[in-house]
């Protein structure tokens, strides 16, 4: 777990900067589009896909304006892009498993554009259902020691249905199950408690140690994956030593 913890951290504090340049705004109104095309509801009570989005999009401080009109492109209000999802799948350096999911109107593009950056990292992509056994979806919600006690905390998520606190390196990691995920989030915040991320995510079962080139190679290769705009998030097993991803970036 504490390598996700690492790279929750570092994805945190370079969102800022891809903020500026408009990365962040794009992925999140790509999600808040299809949420509310699959969800069947541009209504975020009725449609918890479309709830968490809108909250990710808020967190950025994403104008309520800009929310809004993804939303109406997803429900047909306004004309807008037909995004469609992709997951794959495939090995970086050493053999780290790696998960990539795509919105994209362009399929072709972005698949090629996915293997082209597997390839020059060292890695390969796979075949579907290759690496994807290797993670469990959930909710994971990243607290920063500093805000608050570990007996503090368990009580508070534990009592909202958390499955797990674990402390990891300065945090506190909250597993929750994807159905209790907004339930936990919402007792975190009714205590003020500030946390760095909150999202549902694919945590791995196992880990991969890297070191050296082949630590440097998979960051590398998540680096351009997250620049690949085809690509929305990615999930990985490698741990790699703080001082190394802090290096990198």
């Amino acid at each position: 777990m504490s390598g996700h913890s690492k790279w929750s951290t570092i994805r945190h504090k370079k969102g800022a900067a891809d903020a500026k340049r408009g990365k962040i705004f794009t992925r999140l109104i790509k999600e808040i589009t299809i949420a509310a095309r699959m969800g069947g509801s541009g209504d975020p009570d009725a449609n918890p896909r479309l709830r968490t989005a809108i909250a990710a999009a808020k967190a950025e401080n994403m104008p309520k304006d800009n929310i809004e009109r993804a939303i109406k492109k997803g429900t047909g209000e306004l004309e807008g892009v037909n995004y469609e999802e992709s997951v794959y799948e495939g090995y970086g350096p050493a053999g780290a498993a790696v998960l990539v999911e795509s919105l994209t109107d362009n399929k072709n593009r972005a698949v090629a554009e996915i293997r082209h950056i597997f390839s020059k990292c060292g890695g390969n992509l796979g075949e579907n259902g290759c690496v994807a056994w290797m993670f469990d979806k959930c909710g994971y919600i990243l607290v920063d020691k500093q805000h608050v006690d570990e007996e503090t905390l368990m009580e508070i998520v534990l009592n909202a249905g958390a499955e797990d606190v674990r402390e990891d390196d300065g945090t506190f990691e909250v597993i929750t199950g994807v159905q209790d995920f907004e339930a936990v989030k919402e007792a975190i915040e009714a205590e003020s408690i500030p946390y760095i991320v909150a999202e549902i995510t694919m945590l791995p079962k196992t880990s991969t140690s890297l070191e050296g080139k082949e630590a440097e190679q998979m960051i590398r290769l998540i680096e351009m994956l997250e620049d690949c705009e085809d690509v929305q998030k990615i999930y990985n097993n490698a741990d790699i030593p703080a001082d190394i991803m802090q290096n990198a970036n």
